[in-house]
């Protein structure tokens, strides 16, 4: 028993001393963990409070290389934006960097704001700095020249990441493409604005090229020359994120539009986006009078003499007429507000808004498509390699009429392949330099003659004799077979054997719709017309448009049709645009295009002007006043459309003339009509030199009768009055 129980004593007492040793062990490890987790917290703390001292201590040694996120040219919802792009990337490096060695403690311990906002070495958190001007060197009114510490501060140490919050500098690092970069196109007057670099490419050419009585934008070329090493990485700039009225397309119609929208609405706040570097302006004289312009900087300045000796500029209006993309919110009456160098790519049309290149997002009330179209190449010409493509020109903008002088005035050998309205006009217009320049012009085409797809056989004759007196080599039915490049020239195979040699080519051959956003939007393509389909009023979509050369509207009298000329941009644009205030009109407007081939011949044409078409010409003989530069005289502009389409909704009367005679077809055609005929009526009427009678030939169309004698008819146009 004794040992028994001595023995149950001794193993109480082993488990006793066991639970006050593990009890010590855990009281232990306790005491040891508070100690540490607190002696880590005020060690946190106090490395906490040595970076908030940073910004004191480096303003004395060294210029600020970066800009604080509550700098005050920032709205707060874009600075929180940013900071949820940035924050999390940051995080890991901003501790490593910042934080004692306690690796454990570090991992567990939250990020703070503090650290997230004065970390040094992301890329990140340069990108979301907002630009504001730098106090070392205040920008003037005029122009806005980066500070020389433009430089260093793009080039600071990571080390360094402290700022001065009294004086932020401008950041000149890449914009995140999720960050909107919009040009500006007016400058605030109260305070200097430091404009994106990419607003600086877009707007120096406008400013450079605009003919406005105002001051052009000449901070954009200071900007762009002091900043040469950061061209193609803009800073963020702000911009409306919301649009009431949103026009895609910076041509005539979207012009128009934001015209017509204001007449009804005076108060409108209008956003154009533009894919071009320039402020909306008329395309017609860039294969026309500006070619004839004596002025030898014509390609800077833009501007032109009319046939009557007046001077204009291409551009609707001086930039003075907008207001900045940036003003668009804020404007006490509204205004027109130009985004350029933009493309809208994406549209969500449920949630009204749409997505740019930069995956900038605006959103908008109403919405216009004015995108017009790119112009054509021959495939043969896509395919025959870099050296045929580097040589070839497309025509259709601003920068294509630069680039074809500088060609015409180093090259000696010039092919322009098409016979239509482009084609023609520019080879009269080179010819006629070739005569000083002794520059050998040629142009081909397919048809017999010269704009054969529109005029009869007859006046396509004529057309192409006067086409070769203007100094233009023509060879026609020419089909190209192949294009090569071989002894430094372009060699051009035609069909039948004949092969053409030139220095350089013009493709004149046609225009594609632009109908990209198509897809996203959701939108109808036409498949035998091309262009977007739309309504009787210009509608596409709920709260969506279309307008210009996109657009293929029905016609209450010729059909479903797509037109691709000024005319109908303007009227299309202008009718869109009230539209879109509520005025619910249908296009019923017949409109018109017309070319010149000089100052002594050009005709009007309206309707469906196919060559295929059954024709009857009247023709008299011309005065001195039938020609292209007498009608400028009278109208008092250079583009015939703009006057005549501000009388459409007048009925014309024509007055009483005696009965024409029937012109056969003679040698010389000084000036006529020409019906274009379809089951007996006319459904296109060309006036050859003769001019401001167009809403008579539209009111034919409109009514669409059958004529028994087009005699009758012929003398509404008073061709044989002198």
């Amino acid at each position: 028993m004794s040992t028994g129980a001595a023995g149950g004593g001794g193993g109480g007492g082993d488990n006793k001393l066991y639970v006050l040793l593990v009890g010590a062990a855990f009281l232990g490890g306790g005491v040891y963990a508070y100690q540490t987790v607190r002696g880590d917290k005020q060690r946190y703390q106090d490395r906490l409070t040595e970076i908030a001292s940073r910004p004191n201590k480096a303003a004395a040694g060294q210029p600020s290389a970066y800009i604080q996120s509550e700098a005050p040219a920032v709205e707060a919802t874009e600075t929180e934006e940013v900071h949820e792009q940035v924050s999390e990337p940051q995080a890991a490096p901003a501790a490593e960097e910042s934080s004692p060695p306690a690796p454990a403690v570090e991992e567990s311990s939250p990020p703070a704001p503090a650290v997230e906002e004065s970390s040094p070495p992301a890329p990140a958190a340069e990108e979301s700095s907002p630009p504001t001007p730098a106090t070392e060197e205040p920008a003037p009114s005029e122009t806005t020249e980066l500070p020389p510490a433009a430089e260093p501060v793009v080039e600071a140490s990571a080390e360094e990441p402290a700022e001065q919050p009294a004086a932020p500098v401008v950041e000149d690092e890449p914009a995140p493409p999720s960050e909107p970069s919009p040009p500006e196109l007016t400058e605030p007057p109260p305070a200097p604005v430091v404009e994106s670099v990419e607003s600086v490419e877009s707007e120096s050419t406008a400013a450079a090229e605009s003919p406005a009585a105002e001051t052009p934008e000449p901070q954009s070329e200071v900007v762009a020359e002091s900043a040469p090493a950061v061209d193609s990485a803009p800073s963020p700039a702000k911009f409306p994120s919301h649009a009431p009225y949103l026009l895609i397309g910076g041509g005539t119609a979207s012009f128009a539009a934001a015209r017509s929208i204001r007449a009804r609405d005076p108060g409108a706040r209008v956003l154009i986006v533009t894919e071009e570097p320039d402020l909306p302006y008329m395309r017609p004289p860039l294969s026309k009078e500006l070619w004839f312009s004596d002025d030898p900087s014509v390609t800077d300045t833009l501007r032109f003499k009319q046939w009557n000796g007046k001077e204009r500029s291409i551009y609707f209006q001086p930039p003075s007429f907008y207001i900045s993309p940036e003003e668009l919110d804020s404007a006490e009456n509204g205004g027109v507000a130009v985004l350029t160098g933009k493309k809208v790519v994406h549209m969500d049309v449920r949630g009204n808004k749409v997505q740019l290149n930069d995956d900038t997002e605006i959103s908008y009330d109403k919405c216009l498509i004015a995108t017009g179209g790119v112009p054509r190449n021959l495939q043969v010409i896509e395919r025959a390699g870099d050296e045929v493509m580097e040589r070839t020109s497309l025509f259709r903008k601003i920068e294509d009429f630069k680039a074809l002088d500088k060609v015409s005035r180093n090259a000696k050998s010039i092919t322009i392949i098409g016979g239509g309205f482009l084609g023609s006009e520019l080879a009269c217009a080179l010819g006629r330099r070739s005569t000083e320049s002794g520059l050998e012009v040629i142009q081909m085409f397919p048809e017999r003659g010269n704009m054969g797809k529109v005029l009869p056989e007859y006046l396509s004759n004529w057309t192409t004799e006067k086409v070769k007196r203007e100094g233009v080599k023509v060879v026609a039915e020419a089909l190209v077979k192949a294009v090569t490049y071989k002894d430094d020239k372009v060699e051009i195979q035609l069909k039948d054997g004949r092969v053409v040699k030139t220095d350089h080519i013009v493709a004149a051959v046609g225009l594609e719709p632009s109908v990209d956003l198509a897809k996203s939007a959701g939108l109808e393509v036409d498949s035998d017309f091309g262009g977007y389909r739309v309504n009787a009023e210009l509608q596409a979509r709920s709260n969506i448009w279309v307008a210009g050369d996109a657009a293929c509207f029905y016609d209450i009298r010729l059909g479903r049709r797509r037109v691709e000329h000024h005319d109908h941009a303007v009227v299309s644009g202008r009718l869109a645009g009230e539209n879109m205030t509520g005025a619910n009109k249908p296009y019923w407007h017949q409109s018109m295009f017309w070319s010149d081939l000089g100052p002594d011949v050009g005709y009007e044409a309206i309707g469906i002007v196919d060559s295929s078409l059954p024709t009857v010409g009247v023709f008299a003989k011309a005065t001195a006043k039938d020609t292209p530069k007498a009608a400028t005289e009278k109208s008092g502009t250079g583009i015939r459309s703009e006057s005549e389409t501000e009388a459409v909704a007048i009925s014309p009367v024509a007055s009483s003339t005696p009965a024409p005679t029937v012109e056969h077809h003679k040698d010389d055609y000084g000036k006529g009509v020409i019906f274009y005929l379809r089951d007996k009526v006319v459904v296109g009427i060309i006036l050859w030199n003769v001019f401001n009678r167009m809403p008579i030939a539209r009111k034919i169309i409109k009514d669409g009768e059958e004529h028994a004698d087009l005699n009758e008819v012929a003398k509404l146009f008073n061709i044989h009055e002198d």
